[in-house]
């Protein structure tokens, strides 16, 4: 049974450490903290935990600073330690169910099964009667990837009550938000600096989900390799594209390189929704939703409408949760806004949740 205490959201990024901590108060959620912490490059690689005391040392710092009293976390992982399939299978049992993915296992995912935590869920809309049939999400992650997750919290003095994917943490961000429109189709795309997490939403419930391995991090390198400077110099003339302190010339340079990537990034992305469309006849994406540090980056949204056709527009994960200004600046919040979906959707859950 899930406990009534939300859990704080700890998302461990691959160039960032974003923590969110949520209340429930009468009939809204409340923000209780929200910061960020960047971590040097290759710190995580892929998912993997490459230098694990730098990450300890920054979730300690941000919890420090953000004087967080609670232990309990909810973290997020993706990228290729996780699996996710959606599966059409005979009515049964959750017991039979699980019997049967057990059984048959390497029928479904590439891994070795004692290598693999595994977790399934019948989607509510995906019970027909009439057939005997049922829709199930299956989702599979690398137990090496999962416990180096879990250490690392824990060796810093916190307690993970709950491991999630982000892209389902995700979805719970924007359900809080936006609600549920039965009507519509949607696309959440979430653009890391290293992954892209597709889910695309039909009433309310996941239909098709995908990481991209290319992410916000591709703009900075092309920035660097345009101006031969290192990483954190590429990252400030990103940000200061758009200022006039910068000559035109190296404006338009950045621009260029900005927009180049752009196209990159929403070729990607029109790929997997064309590739959905194909399989799924009654497809109609009504609106693409975007989130993730990359979301600000000049011209990506509107290279994403104008591939995929469809209005696009930036997830706000704080649209609907009460942020008080005198705690947390305005400017902030624009700023650093749209970093925080995955570590909102975490904040939303509680001890003992399931995933969906």
């Amino acid at each position: 049974m899930a406990s009534e205490k939300l859990a704080i959201g700890l998302d461990i990024g691959s160039t960032s450490i974003k923590l969110v901590g949520l209340k429930k108060q009468r009939n809204r959620y409340v923000l209780e903290y929200f910061g960020i912490k960047h971590i040097p490059p290759e710190s995580i690689v892929d998912g993997a935990l490459m230098n694990s005391s730098v990450v300890i040392k920054s979730i300690q710092e941000l919890v420090k600073e953000l004087r967080v009293p609670r232990k309990e976390v909810a973290i997020g992982i993706n990228g290729n330690s996780v699996i996710i399939k959606k599966l059409t299978m005979p009515m049964m049992s959750h017991f039979e169910l699980d019997e049967t993915i057990a059984a048959e296992m390497q029928q479904y995912i590439p891994f070795d099964a004692k290598d693999v935590f595994v977790d399934t869920f019948i989607l509510p809309e995906g019970k027909d009667e009439d057939s005997a049939q049922m829709d199930v999400v299956l989702v599979a992650a690398k137990k090496e990837i999962v416990n180096d997750y879990m250490s690392v919290v824990g060796e810093s003095g916190l307690k993970p009550v709950v491991v999630d994917v982000d892209v389902f943490a995700i979805q719970n961000c924007f359900h809080a938000n936006y609600g549920i429109n039965e009507k519509e189709t949607v696309a959440l795309i979430n653009i890391g600096a290293e992954v892209i997490n597709i889910n695309i939403i039909q009433k309310g419930v996941s239909q098709f989900t995908r990481d991209v391995h290319i992410g916000g991090q591709q703009f900075s390198e092309e920035i660097q390799k345009q101006f031969n400077v290192s990483f954190d110099e590429a990252e400030i003339l990103k940000s200061a594209s758009h200022e006039a302190q910068l000559a035109p010339e190296t404006q338009k340079q950045i621009q260029s390189s900005l927009e180049k990537i752009a196209e990159q990034v929403a070729g990607e992305i029109q790929r997997s929704l064309d590739f959905y469309s194909g399989t799924n006849g009654d497809s109609h994406l009504a609106k693409v939703y975007v989130s993730g540090g990359a979301a600000k980056t000049p011209r990506l949204i509107q290279a994403i409408q104008n591939r995929t056709r469809t209005q696009t527009e930036a997830l706000h994960p704080f649209k609907e949760i009460h942020v008080d200004s005198k705690r947390f600046s305005s400017h902030f919040m624009e700023e650093m806004g749209t970093l925080g979906a995955v570590a909102v959707g975490l904040a939303l859950r509680r001890a003992g949740d399931k995933l969906y």
